[in-house]
């Protein structure tokens, strides 16, 4: 089948539609990092500080000056704090950071507030001070409930300890939330389906599901090099993934994006903004925004970020201007992710892009290949293709 190019002409120039109106999306979403955890996992590349909350202060201090540099309070339909381990710091601290939110990231009404924590920091105090504070959903870093294979993974709970902070974040929050983690060292298909049937049997809204990873620079990375860890086969990794879908979809969490599944109208807002690349601020060590046409990463490393900030200096260690050209193409390779699919021509009346035209080719392979379907100018991925997500992605880039 060949890909609809839409209205490609004398109107177009390099894939752009001149005199297009055109303009950059009005973030209505923020990130907020709060680095402090207490360890860092061998899988974990994230800007962590394990077990350094003396510098609580100081960190909120200079997340302080940095908000500020909004200008004026700028209202967000979504706000994630994600970390490291946020619910970390001292209940004072937490409210301190909520205070401070609240100040320049104020909520509009039904929006969605996030926050991350680990099961072995949820307790009844802490549940109860997040709903105060306004928190409407809870993302849980349970990544299993098998006991040797949390200890492989350096997590600090066991099933009894994520099973009660589920159940007490249901009850106290209402909308949870958790990541898992598939094809670790020695892990068998039946081992994984244990953990999803345990999962799905608990009151979560929402499952991410992600296949373990070797980080450059990890201490998982160092010890895979030296053979100590192994990967499992590819077809067993294949098989996990096929039965996430299958039990999670079976349980009433419907698939919608690459990793994730969701409660009818429990997608997370915030990371559909970020998918349909609508524009996002961010803030904290490490934090990457995209706003006004324009990337920027945060230095990673959190005394860097704090030093810096205290110096009256920028916390912004990488910017780089981004084309609307640019944007198009990212808009499209995120978006393809979902199981939704992509509109291209959405995607052209609203940056004046047509990416189908300047990715023909790269399109039509993937059609080729039985990786993406199309009907119109709306394309999305087959079962085949959900096996090759990450390439099809590349395509639009």
């Amino acid at each position: 089948m060949t890909a609809d190019r839409g209205s490609v002409g004398a109107n177009w120039r390099d894939g752009r539609l001149d005199g297009a109106n055109f303009s950059w999306p009005i973030p209505q979403s923020a990130y907020v990092h709060v680095p402090f955890c207490r360890h860092r996992c061998g899988y974990c590349h994230f800007s962590v500080l394990p077990g350094r909350l003396d510098l609580a202060d100081p960190y909120l201090d200079a997340l302080e000056v940095e908000l500020a540099t909004l200008g004026e309070p700028t209202p967000v339909r979504t706000l994630f704090i994600g970390g490291g381990t946020p619910t970390r710091l001292p209940s004072p601290q937490l409210d301190r950071l909520f205070d401070l939110l609240g100040q320049w990231l104020p909520m509009v009404e039904g929006g969605e507030l996030s926050v991350e924590a680990n099961p072995e920091d949820i307790d009844l105090e802490l549940l109860r001070q997040l709903a105060r504070r306004g928190v409407n959903r809870v993302s849980l870093g349970v990544q299993s409930f098998a006991a040797a294979k949390l200890r492989m993974l350096q997590r600090g709970h066991d099933r009894r300890v994520a099973t009660a902070a589920i159940e007490a974040a249901a009850r106290e929050i209402g909308n949870v939330s958790i990541d898992l983690i598939f094809a670790a060292p020695d892990e068998t298909p039946e081992a994984w389906r244990a953990d999803l049937e345990t999962a799905v049997a608990l009151p979560i809204s929402h499952l991410s599901t992600y296949s373990l990873t070797y980080e450059k620079g990890t201490e998982f990375w160092g010890r895979r090099f030296k053979g100590e860890l192994s990967t499992i086969e590819e077809e067993d990794e294949v098989q996990m993934y096929r039965d996430a879908r299958r039990i999670a979809e079976a349980a009433g969490l419907g698939h919608y994006e690459i990793s994730n599944f969701a409660r009818l109208g429990k997608r997370c807002a915030h990371n559909l903004a970020y998918w349909q690349g609508l524009g996002w601020l961010a803030m904290g060590p490490g934090a990457a925004r995209f706003v006004e046409g324009r990337r920027e990463v945060n230095h990673r490393s959190p005394t860097t970020y704090i030093r810096r900030l205290q110096q009256g200096q920028s916390p912004v260690a990488e910017s780089e201007p981004i084309t609307p050209i640019q944007w198009a193409c990212e808009r499209a390779a995120f978006g393809i992710r979902m199981l939704d699919g992509i509109d291209l021509d959405g995607i052209r009346r609203e940056t004046g892009v047509c990416v189908a035209s300047l990715r023909s080719a790269e399109i039509e392979r993937c059609l080729r290949h039985g990786w993406l379907t199309v009907k119109g100018t709306h394309y999305r991925l087959t079962e085949a293709g959900l096996l090759m997500a990450d390439g099809v992605a590349a395509a639009f880039l």
